[in-house]
């Protein structure tokens, strides 16, 4: 019986295998400035889904990703040699753009705070005059 852990556990290794291998291994220069986010394995560990945010321009992005998906079969047997698997999961690179709705949405909230009105800040904050107001003995 196969335990529900594993396949993360495995799936972390394949990240940080998988991450080290593009510093040290790969050498296709259409790859660009590339991190490994996570890789899911599929339950059986035939498969890892290796999900990587990339810098750059839109075609430099894709770049990296067809260089990616074009060293694949080299990392498998890579991946599967340094862990020790009894078989070599199918890496299948997918595009991350989480990082990028992140930044996205901290501008946004920047912009908004960037055009909120003193007239908002002022009610929002207590004032000397009402906070002694509600401190009156008779």
């Amino acid at each position: 019986m196969r335990t529900k852990g594993r396949p993360q556990r495995v799936g972390e290794m394949v990240r940080e295998e998988i991450a080290r291998l593009l510093i040290d291994g790969v050498k296709d220069r259409r790859i660009g400035f590339v991190s490994v986010m996570s890789a899911r394995m599929s339950p059986d560990l035939k498969y890892a889904n290796v999900y990587v945010s990339m810098y750059g321009s839109e075609s430099e992005r894709k770049s990296s990703l067809a260089g990616l998906r074009n060293a694949a079969g080299w990392l498998r047997g890579e991946v599967a040699r340094k862990l020790g698997l009894r078989f070599a999961p199918e890496i299948r690179f997918f595009a991350d753009d989480s990082l990028d709705r992140v930044f996205h949405l901290e501008e946004v909230f920047r912009e908004l705070h960037e055009h909120e009105s003193p007239h908002d800040e002022a009610q929002s904050e207590p004032t000397e005059e009402n906070a002694d107001a509600g401190n009156t003995s008779s």
